[in-house]
């Protein structure tokens, strides 16, 4: 490795903390003006827009309705998009933006709990230990007040699991199929799903007209094109520069203490002491884990790829 590449590495990686950081206070920030289905929709839908331009360059367009793969393309996007993005921006709508971010982190909880029972991966002590000190910084975070009053923590901390069966249906039935691909697929598929839902529910009845319209539909873009779909941009150019452990551990960690100023920034709020040690041993519990070594190591193109988009999802990057 070069000196300039690593640079470039460290450079998109800190770009990468950088964008998710504000994932989940435009989060809130959308909710509280649009319906959670309909800002789950144009932001899916916006992020498409590049998706497609990508592909389209690409010449891979095609590929998102190649013979077999298509429905298993379209369970990713259900999985991996669409059923999140409504558990997401539903919670986020119901909860603070600190308290999204933390239920975000219970990610890798998941993950070992699947690469355990699916994939035949024996947890290590180390990632046993750092499950156990993320779930109790999760617990300390919100245990006072989300979990008994149905905040939307419930909501949330749903969310991860859904990734984690996308990322099963890659690992297991798309094998060889490019990351480009993958993420088109959820972006574009996951956003015709998405449409598709908000009309048969009749919640399109309910999208904000004239100023409130106007206000929003920038931040929806923001929030699509920016935060989701270039923000999975920056993190794959980081990792195709340094190696997983250096880039997981510098962005994991760092997006829940970097969304404390997102969130003062642009909303204002600012965490109890409960949430900042809750906080802290959250990011000491993702930071732990990320650098373990794995027990066993899942193998091909696409096992790599859906670890990596794991890890990336495990901080919020993405919702």
């Amino acid at each position: 490795m070069t000196r300039r590449t690593e640079r470039l590495g460290l450079m998109f990686a800190a770009l990468c903390a950088l964008n998710g950081a504000f994932v989940p206070a435009f989060a809130k920030l959308t909710t509280n003006t649009g319906e959670p289905v309909f800002v789950a929709t144009a932001t899916t839908l916006f992020g498409a827009v590049f998706a497609t331009m990508v592909l389209w360059l690409r010449g891979e367009l095609h590929l998102l309705v190649h013979g077999r793969i298509t429905l298993r393309l379209l369970l990713v996007a259900t999985l991996g998009t669409a059923v999140p993005y409504i558990l997401f921006f539903t919670g986020a709508q119901r909860s603070t933006a600190i308290e999204t971010v933390i239920c975000l982190q219970s990610e890798p909880a998941y993950s070992l709990l699947a690469a355990w029972i699916f994939l035949r991966h024996a947890p290590t002590p180390r990632r046993v230990l750092a499950i156990s000190v993320l779930l109790a910084g999760i617990v300390l975070a919100v245990g006072g007040r989300g979990f008994g009053e149905s905040s939307g923590v419930w909501l949330l901390l749903a969310t991860p699991l859904c990734w984690q069966a996308s990322h099963l249906v890659v690992l297991r039935q798309l094998r060889g199929v490019g990351p480009e691909v993958l993420t088109g697929a959820r972006y574009i598929h996951g956003g015709v799903l998405l449409a598709l839902y908000w009309f048969m529910t009749g919640t399109a009845a309910h999208l904000p007209t004239g100023p409130q319209l106007a206000t929003l539909l920038p931040l929806l873009a923001i929030q699509g094109m920016i935060l989701s779909y270039v923000g999975t941009l920056l993190w794959y150019q980081a990792i195709a520069r340094l190696d997983l452990a250096r880039t997981t551990a510098i962005v994991v960690p760092s997006v829940p203490l970097l969304s404390l100023a997102a969130s003062f920034l642009l909303l204002g709020e600012t965490p109890s002491p409960a949430q900042l040690a809750g906080l802290l041993l959250t990011a000491a519990g993702v930071l732990a884990f990320v650098t373990a070594p794995d027990a066993r190591r899942p193998v091909g193109k696409l096992a790599a790829v859906a670890e990596l988009t794991r890890a990336r999802e495990s901080a919020g990057l993405v919702p």
